[in-house]
């Protein structure tokens, strides 16, 4: 009695109804999404993936990693469950384009960035050089490190496949620049072991009008013109040549952007002996930098007495007649 009773009730809800109300309850996806999907489907040169959507969305395999993949299979196994970049509209199919890509490509980012403001130290191996630099991976992304950042005498071509340790210089995401130094590393290592006034021996690598690059177990100071002696100086080239061996103090330690300072003229016993007689200022070195440290220290007290001074106040009320 009951079904013949529904039998002949017209209910009003047809298949065009039904389509309908599918519809309106169906996700809406719009590129820069990232939704969860199921791999349902390897190809061989993309996977096919259900996000939820009408018709299963397509990824493919350039889309798969930061890194070159050359079978789905390396990155994506069937009914495996992840995320992904919706990246673009639905074609005429009504196909949406999915990337993995994408989205570790902006986490890279993410994760540069965050290095950068740590002020971290990363290695990473040379994978090719060119006219300008070498170039290395950070996190899947693409580096480079200008010839001038390099520290090595090796030829450039030969630090393909070498593992170096590098500091960021620049990470600008919109511009797609990430460039790193290795100079700046090693001098950060290099400074680790370093005080300003230490006294230690480099050579001459390199002489300019400003001054002379001393090579220190590996990293660059600069010995500024100023710094050579307390006598006037018309150029580096009348006092030192190229590959000379010499002692001289630090002055200065600048880590963060990878220099160190050196002096000679704080090691002269007497004012301009770095011109007469630059022997008797290396044989004399260490007792005049403990000199040079002891006025330091007495110069570092003296500030900290002038900060520390209480300071006098003055009581300015109006003094109060006697009568």
């Amino acid at each position: 009695m009951v079904n013949q009773e529904l039998k002949d009730t017209d209910i009003g809800f047809t298949h065009e109804d039904f389509a309908a109300l599918l519809d309106k309850y169906d996700y809406h996806f719009s590129p820069g999404d990232i939704v969860p999907g199921t791999v349902f489907s390897l190809e061989p040169r993309g996977a096919l993936i259900d996000i939820g959507a009408k018709t299963a969305a397509y990824i493919p395999i350039q889309e798969m990693s930061i890194n070159r993949v050359d079978n789905p299979e390396e990155v994506l196994q069937t009914n495996e469950i992840r995320e992904f970049f919706i990246l673009t509209d639905e074609n005429e199919d009504g196909q949406l384009t999915l990337s993995i890509r994408r989205i570790e490509y902006m986490r890279a980012w993410e994760r540069v960035r965050q290095l950068q403001q740590e002020d971290a130290t990363v290695r990473s191996g040379v994978f090719a050089t060119n006219r300008g630099g070498a170039l290395v991976r950070i996190e899947g992304l693409r580096g480079f490190i200008p010839g001038s950042h390099i520290s090595t005498r090796k030829p450039k071509e030969d630090l393909v496949g070498e593992d170096l340790p590098l500091k960021f210089l620049e990470v600008d995401e919109e511009r797609n620049r990430l460039v790193l130094s290795h100079r700046r590393a090693l001098v950060e290592r290099k400074m680790n072991g370093l005080q300003v006034g230490e006294v230690v021996i480099g050579a001459v690598r390199g002489l300019k009008p400003y001054g002379a690059f001393i090579d220190i177990g590996g990293v660059s100071g600069l010995l500024h013109i100023s710094e050579i002696s307390h006598d006037h100086i018309d150029t580096p080239h009348s006092v030192f040549n190229v590959n000379d061996e010499i002692k001289v103090m630090i002055i200065d330690l600048d880590a963060e952007r990878g220099r160190i300072s050196l002096s000679t003229k704080q090691l002269e016993p007497e004012p301009g002996d770095m011109v007469k007689n630059p022997q008797i200022v290396y044989e004399k070195a260490e007792e005049m930098a403990v000199k040079y440290r002891e006025q330091m220290r007495k110069k570092l007290e003296q500030q900290e007495e002038v900060v520390q001074e209480p300071e006098i106040t003055y009581n300015e009320e109006p003094v109060l007649a006697i009568e």
